[in-house]
């Protein structure tokens, strides 16, 4: 009965991470990349499927694309994105630099892992509501009695506490990322 709302909660905390993945921790990751779409053939595609990514050193991402004629539209699509670095393009392949990132701007990328975190929480929180809600529908239209009633809101709550408690792991294990020089 309860399946369909933790799946949902399951979801939350996938794309916290899915999200978690995208800030980048001082280290070069190709999926800091995910979420740039490259304009191919008049469609939005992501890099990934027109290009190979990899990571030769620590703090630098390579890309090459298939197609010699990709390398303006995805260096534009890069330079039009929000993670701040400019591609270096030498003809057949984009460079990216990673600089090595600042205290401050380390402080910075913990306080938005930190509000990104309390977002997927509200999320979980309103799962549970809804949860409740469906619950006590149930309830009053006779189709779980009383006693069950207080059981699954006990069940509803416990599955909140674990997806929480996983939250917070998720923000403390980024939060050490980000802040390891």
């Amino acid at each position: 009965m309860l399946t369909k709302y933790e799946d949902k909660m399951e979801k939350s905390l996938s794309s916290l991470e899915k999200e978690f993945a995208t800030i980048r921790a001082g280290r070069a990751n190709p999926h800091i990349l995910d979420k740039i779409k490259v304009d191919y053939y008049g469609t939005p595609t992501p890099i990934q499927q027109v290009a190979n990514i990899s990571v030769p050193e620590a703090r630098m991402i390579t890309i090459q694309p298939w197609e010699a004629r990709l390398i303006k539209p995805i260096e534009k699509a890069i330079m039009c994105s929000d993670i701040g670095i400019n591609p270096n393009n030498d003809g057949k392949m984009i460079r990216l630099n990673f600089p090595e990132l600042t205290e401050e701007r380390r402080k910075d990328l913990v306080k938005d892992v930190k509000k990104k975190g309390e977002s997927a929480k509200v999320a979980i929180r309103n799962i549970r509501r809804d949860a409740n809600d469906f619950l006590k529908k149930q309830n009053k239209s006779s189709e779980i009695t009383e006693d069950e009633l207080k059981d699954y809101e006990n069940d509803v709550q416990k599955m909140t506490d674990k997806f929480i408690k996983k939250i917070d792991s998720a923000i403390e294990a980024k939060s050490k990322e980000i802040m390891t020089v």
